[in-house]
Formats: structure tokens, C-alpha cells, sequence
């Protein structure tokens, strides 16, 4: 059994302990997860549908997923899916009769369905009208707890991706004065480079260039400031590797002397970071680990100027489950893969970010992240 049919028996176990009938999949990471197969949505309908199994014989023949998909996409699917059960259809054909006739197939007439929450509209509203007797439900009541746990495939996608973004990281700050004067968008193109030089498959996100002014904007990407000596530049950037992102933040001064009271905010925030790092063990509230670094800067005076929360999960989505956050109680278990990235934003000044990312293990937590987290250019 390979890793992606072990995650769709679990799938189909989890379904049916909460009740649903089935899981109804379109294009998403929900769909790689379980099928090991990827695409981008479009007009057309794919989906998978994964009914619900039985634990004690989650494998029985009529339990199995099947894919409806464009005939065009034969071919890729089979290539690329452990599913062998791939129903066809082509264009000017109405796919609606092929729905109805696999949901009749699975007993879904009038079934309980979870279909995938970011799944298009349209889509959703054809596999009502196919199904008038069902109901529906999001697939995110099963699949947030199967994800929020990184098996080991996932954990070695994420320690690559990790490694790539520290090497990037390095390679950035050694550019040293030579980046006085780029734009932040032409420094953040370079970075992209440099990410698909050394292997990455494209960036995991929009890179963060925010220099000067821009850094206490925390969701600031970049733009036509050019950096200038003594400016504070936060840096945040990954590039995915096997389908799973890097997810790092440096704040840095190329050159020149930093301004007033940087030294003190980037400091607050490298303690408030080693803090909530340490705070991270099994059986901790995500909230705790909020709190540990919410302490250090509120303390220091700027805890107004934390205005984030310190971390998101981090998976075959950039953020998902767990979020570390105030009011979030859900206790941190191994394999649980997230950010930890306070900050302190001063409006017209200048912001600092660090971020990296951390897995809980069974007795703490590892970080994934291990470039210099100092501001100086190396």
C-alpha cells in the first residue's frame, strides 16, 4: 500500500465515524493528499469521490474511490493516482448522468456528502441538483485531522523545502551592499531565482520585500522602493518542494547603520521567537505558545505592536491547521508542523519579523529553519 492509498483508507475510517456517507473531492490539496494526483480547478468537473469504509475491512471491493473526470485527463490520472477507477467523460457530454450514476453505485442518493471547502460554487450547486436527497457538509471535518499530523513522506518534504529557504537565506545577506538600491520587487525576483536554481518548484507564496517604512506593514509583498543603507528589510519567503513549502522570515540591514531603536525591537523579538520555540511540546495549548511570545514584547512595551497572530500550520497549504493563536486550546501533538513568527511593527518606521518553521516531537519540538537569525549581513 503506498502513502497515498493509506491516507484514503483513513480517510474513508474517519468518514464513517463522523457519519458521512462519502467525501466528494475536486481540485485542492485534499485531493493530492488522498490521490497523490494534482491539478489546478477548472471549468470542467473532476472529482473523486471516496466513500466511507468500514474500519474492520476498510478495502472491501464497492468501498473503493472513483475519479469522474474529463476523458482528456485519462492518462495523467492513471500516471499519476494509486485509483484505479477512473470514469470518463467528454466534452459536450453532460457529466451530471456519470454523477448520479457512481452516486448510485456508492449509495449516495441520499447520503451524507462532504465536499471539499474550497470547491467552486458551481460545482457544488451540480452535485445538489444530481442528488436533491443528500446533504452536505465540508470535507474539512475529516481532513483537518488527518493533515494537521505529518506522516514521515510529508516531514522529509518540509525538512528539504526548509533547508532550500536557509540556503537562500544565506545567499540574500551575503549580497550585502550590492542590494542598496535594488527595488524590493527586483531583490524579491532574485530571490526567486535563486529558489528554482537550487531546486525549488516554484515560490509558496507571493516573496516579502519590506524595506524601510514597508516592513511595519505585515502583509506588505513588494514594490518599486528601492532599499537604502541603514533600512531594516524583512524578508519572508519559501519555494515548494514535492508539492510542500518553505515558510522563512529574516529582517536584516544590507548595509549602512540601523536606525534608532532597532537593535532593542529586533532583539524583543528574537527572545519573544526563542520563547514560544521553547514553549513548544505535546500536550501544550496552541495558545501557550501565543503567549510565551506575546510576553516577551508585551513586556518589552511593544505589545501593541504585535498585531498578529505568532503562527499558522503549515502543510500542503501554506496556512492551515494548527493556528497559534490566542483562544485556539487544542493541544499540540508529534508531527504538528507550524510557524513561529512574532512581530513588532512600527507604523512609518520600520518592522521586524522571524519566522521559522518547528515540528513537534514526542518530547518538544525541532526547527526546521537554521539560517542566522541575527540582522547583520554576513
Amino acid at each position: 500500500m503506498n502513502v497515498f492509498e493509506d491516507r484514503t483508507r483513513r480517510c474513508q475510517r474517519r468518514l464513517a465515524a463522523v457519519g458521512a456517507d462519502a467525501a466528494v473531492l475536486f481540485p485542492s490539496a485534499n485531493l493530492f493528499y488522498a490521490a497523490g494526483f494534482r491539478e489546478e480547478p477548472m471549468e470542467r468537473h473532476l472529482f473523486l469521490f471516496v466513500p466511507s469504509a468500514d474500519e474492520d475491512d476498510p478495502a472491501t471491493p464497492g468501498d473503493d474511490p472513483v475519479f469522474l473526470a474529463p476523458e482528456m485527463y485519462d492518462e495523467q490520472i492513471r500516471d499519476a493516482s494509486w485509483v484505479p477507477d477512473v470514469r470518463l467523460w467528454a466534452d459536450g457530454e453532460d457529466p451530471a448522468e456519470l454523477t448520479a450514476e457512481i452516486a448510485d453505485e456508492l449509495g449516495l442518493r441520499g447520503g451524507r456528502l462532504l465536499v471539499d471547502d474550497t470547491m467552486w460554487a458551481r460545482f457544488t450547486q451540480d452535485l445538489r441538483a444530481a442528488l436533491p436527497d443528500a446533504t452536505f457538509g465540508l470535507a474539512s471535518e475529516v481532513f483537518d485531522d488527518l493533515r494537521i499530523r505529518k506522516d514521515e513522506a510529508e516531514l522529509d518534504a518540509l525538512r528539504r523545502a526548509a533547508a532550500l529557504a536557509d540556503e537562500v537565506s544565506v545567499a540574500v545577506r551575503e549580497l550585502g551592499a550590492e542590494a542598496v538600491g535594488m527595488t524590493e520587487s527586483a531583490l524579491a525576483d532574485e530571490i526567486g531565482r535563486m529558489l528554482a536554481d537550487r531546486g525549488g518548484d516554484g515560490v509558496a507564496f507571493e516573496t516579502v520585500v519590506g524595506a524601510g517604512p514597508n516592513g511595519a506593514k505585515p502583509h506588505h509583498r513588494h514594490g518599486d522602493r528601492e532599499i537604502r543603507r541603514g533600512d531594516p528589510v524583512v524578508l519572508d519567503f519559501g519555494a515548494y518542494v514535492d508539492g510542500y513549502p518553505g515558510d522563512q522570515t529574516r529582517t536584516v540591514v544590507f548595509d549602512g547603520e540601523s536606525p534608532a531603536e532597532y537593535e532593542t525591537v529586533h532583539e524583543t523579538v528574537r527572545a519573544a521567537q526563542r520563547a514560544a520555540v521553547e514553549a513548544v511540546e505535546p500536550g501544550v495549548p496552541a495558545e501557550a505558545v501565543d503567549r510565551a511570545a506575546r510576553e516577551v514584547i508585551e513586556e518589552a512595551g511593544y505589545g501593541d505592536r504585535f498585531v498578529h497572530r505568532t503562527g499558522h500550520g503549515v502543510g500542503l497549504d501554506v496556512h492551515e491547521a494548527p493556528y497559534v493563536v490566542d483562544g485556539n486550546d487544542a493541544e499540540l501533538e508529534p508531527g504538528m508542523v507550524f510557524s513561529v513568527e512574532p512581530g513588532i511593527y512600527l507604523d512609518g518606521a520600520f518592522g521586524v519579523r522571524i519566522e521559522d518553521l518547528v515540528v513537534v516531537t514526542e518530547d518538544g519540538c525541532e526547527r526546521l529553519n537554521d539560517s542566522p537569525r541575527t540582522w547583520e549581513p554576513l
